[in-house]
């Protein structure tokens, strides 16, 4: 992390309230100086900050991973969705333009309607809760993208049961200069985007960038005659300032304004990319969040770090829902459904940690802290078949945790951590319903580590998360379908992470265990109305219990100074016990929604004559259910993802004022399905229940062209 003087180094600890970092195994990127990157030169090491206090990688005793974005050498990269496969045990659902719900071993929701949303991972950008808004995470100026897998009871609670996505943007540099990227590619793909960043004063430094990114997205609506009606178009808005008044504190601010103006006409009748519909829908967000923080040096025995978060997002999300235009058959309906919420979120982290004269018993480091967070959501829902619908949810955190990290030798340490939560919502609506659950939760962890050799570390860990309580709002539902317990996992994991062969070889591994008790299972019920038409009724209940096991692996060698070969696998094995959904199911044994097996992403990197580089990857996936109802449908029915593995490559040079790069995307065309449902929606076969899909990417080429000053 580059800042103005090198007592602003800890300044990356403020910028987000989990900061983690490993080493740069996928990509091969370096960080920012000023703000043209090196590509040359040995691997660093990389500091993590995650882990409550700053360590380095080889101390970090968790399966974790990071995409540095200062040097990214792949093709386009707009959001987080895009970088989400390269990264092991990660998926996501898309059911609109952008990717908005995430998907760590296989736990995750998967969409959201009229209920409230209880996230089992967080997506948190610059110290900031924007777990609901994940259209928010475009990635133009970010640093990196961290992920961490498993529970984080201790760190983070309620939301991040699966894990956590922290999206960190870059900090000022230490002297003035500023870039210009511009893209250009198929679909009438655009984009321009600006930095500018250095020193202010003595103490006080500052960036701001902006970016603007236009395409007409991928389908084609034949009825219309539009090749536009899914366009995608996002500007995004950010500015960090560092100030360090004196050696014993620094205060950072870190703002941001992402304003997504999306179109959504993505599924069709045949399941191609031809749309028939008469009332394109859209998915436009608007998030403007803020993070002040500040770390101070109390005394050498005692250190303050405090982030306050503040966000503001409204969203605006509808959809054709007949897929259809008015007279397409004689039986068929026309209706649109359209959800308009706003969100405003603050929390507040406050964290005291030990400094070297104050560590217990002379050896021992310690942190505990206060956490509180408050977030009010209100949705005003215009549906065809319904009067209009509003409703109010409130939900307020409180929550104090602590952490003990003993050295038991010189090279083995054992970490012992808990948190005390208490989580309460308040939630009413215009149909009468109204629910003030409220629970006492409590999550840990114990670690132990082992420095092995210089350079690896092994380590063994029991983590528990967990996860609030809720309920669901549909009118239609029978009482005792209506609300659900809280969730706990339990996390057993072991880990081995180093550098070997003269520092060429550097990779990380882990095995992972998960048991899930009261499990909070995302289902549906299919209703038929008195017209003969489909009402779909999303729904979560408790499952018994259930488990995920696996494997993740991340290895990058330098086989010689040109080459070099990454990759990262991903092996997972679900499946729920002694379960029986709320249709009658039952899915003992079945695996869970949106859970591949196996994923992978892999490949080589070419540096030839002095400035020349050529990058080939591959990047594939296992096949999926879409829900925990599929196994019970027809198997000729479309309602399960297939296996797949693109190929993506990307062409450069680089000279010492500019970049030139060439890039293509899925080379192969394949079509690849981001997300499913099964239920009748077409007349012409009396509204027979069906699978329906809606399509990723195809085939993309462009360019990119940065200039630095």
């Amino acid at each position: 992390t580059l800042c103005v003087r090198p007592g602003l180094r800890r300044v990356a600890a403020l910028a987000s309230v989990v900061f983690v970092c490993v080493p740069a195994l996928a990509l091969g990127a370096a960080p920012e100086a000023g703000l043209v990157a090196s590509r040359t030169g040995p691997i660093e090491e990389i500091i993590v900050t995650g882990e409550f206090r700053r360590t380095t990688v080889l101390d970090t005793s968790a399966s974790v991973s990071v995409v540095p974005l200062a040097d990214y050498r792949s093709g386009t990269v707009n959001h987080l969705e895009e970088v989400l496969g390269w990264l092991p045990n990660v998926n996501y659902a898309s059911g609109g333009a952008r990717a908005r719900f995430l998907q760590i071993r296989g736990i995750g929701e998967r969409g959201q309607f009229a209920e409230p949303l209880n996230p089992s991972v967080a997506l948190m950008v610059d110290g900031v809760d924007l777990t609901s808004l994940g259209s928010a995470a475009t990635l133009f100026d970010v640093e990196q993208v961290e992920v961490l897998r498993g529970p984080q009871g201790t760190l983070y609670g309620a939301n991040a049961l699966a894990g956590l996505v922290n999206v960190r943007t870059a900090d000022p540099t230490d002297s003035w200069g500023g870039r210009v990227q511009f893209d250009a590619g198929d679909y009438s793909a655009r984009g321009v985007g600006g930095v500018l960043s250095g020193p202010v004063a003595e103490r006080l430094a500052m960036r701001v960038s902006g970016r603007v990114y236009r395409d007409d997205g991928f389908p084609r609506n034949a009825y219309l005659d539009r090749d536009d009606t899914s366009a995608r178009d996002e500007l995004t808005l950010r500015g960090k300032m560092v100030f360090e008044p004196d050696e014993a504190q620094t205060w950072t601010l870190a703002l941001g304004h992402v304003d997504v103006d999306n179109g959504f006409d993505a599924f069709s009748l045949d399941n191609s990319r031809r749309t028939l519909s008469d009332a394109p829908g859209q998915d436009q967000q608007r998030a403007t969040y803020g993070s002040p923080g500040l770390v101070r040096d109390i005394s050498p025995a005692t250190r303050f770090e405090g982030v306050l978060g503040l966000a503001r997002g409204e969203t605006d999300y509808g959809y054709d829902e007949d897929w259809t235009f008015d007279g397409f058959h004689p039986d068929g309906y026309a209706s649109t459904d359209r959800y308009v919420r706003d969100r405003d979120t603050a929390s507040l982290d406050l964290r005291w940690l030990s400094g070297p004269s104050g560590r217990l018993f002379e050896s021992a480091d310690w942190v505990v802290g206060l956490y509180g967070l408050t977030e009010d959501a209100g949705l005003e829902r215009q549906y065809t078949f319904a009067d209009p619908f509003d409703s109010d949810h409130s939900i307020d955190r409180l929550a104090v945790y602590g952490e003990v990290v003993e050295p038991l030798s010189d090279s083995v340490r054992l970490t012992a951590g808990l948190r005390f939560e208490r989580y309460a919502s308040t939630y009413r609506d215009s149909a009468g319903v109204r629910f003030d659950p409220e629970d006492d939760l409590l999550g840990g962890r114990v670690v132990l580590s082992w420095d092995y050799r210089a350079g690896a570390m092994a380590y063994a860990s029991i983590a528990r998360g967990y996860k609030a309580g809720g309920f669901n709002i549909s009118g239609t539902l029978d009482a005792d379908l209506r609300e659900y317990d809280p969730e706990a996992l339990w996390n057993y994991e072991v880990g081995l992470k180093g550098r070997w062969l003269d520092d060429r070889l550097e990779a990380n591994l882990a095995l992972f265990s998960m048991h899930r008790d009261d499990v909070q299972v995302g289902t549906s019920i299919t209703r038929v109305r008195a017209d003969g038409s489909a009402e779909f009724i999303d729904l979560i209940s408790n499952a018994a219990e259930g488990d995920n096991r696996g494997l993740e692996l991340e290895a990058r060698y330098r086989v010689a100074e040109p080459v070099t070969l990454f990759a990262s696998v991903g092996l997972l094995d679900s499946a729920f016990d002694d379960f029986i959904n709320s249709s009658g199911e039952d899915l003992d044994g079945e695996p869970e929604a949106h859970a591949p097996e196996w994923q992978t992403w892999f490949g080589v990197e070419y540096a030839f004559a002095p400035r020349w580089f050529l990058r080939v990857e591959g990047e594939g996936k296992d096949a999926f259910f879409y829900s925990n109802s599929e196994r019970f449908v027809p198997r000729q029915s479309d309602v399960h993802s297939s296996g797949y593995l693109l190929w993506h490559a990307s062409l450069g040079y680089d000279a010492e004022r500019y970049s030139l790069k060439l890039w293509a995307r899925n080379l192969g065309d394949e079509d690849v399905a981001t997300r499913g449902y099964y239920f009748g929606n077409d007349p012409r076969d009396g509204y027979a229940a069906n699978g329906y899909t809606q399509f990723g990417e195809p085939r993309r080429v462009g360019i990119t062209l940065t200039v630095w000053n």
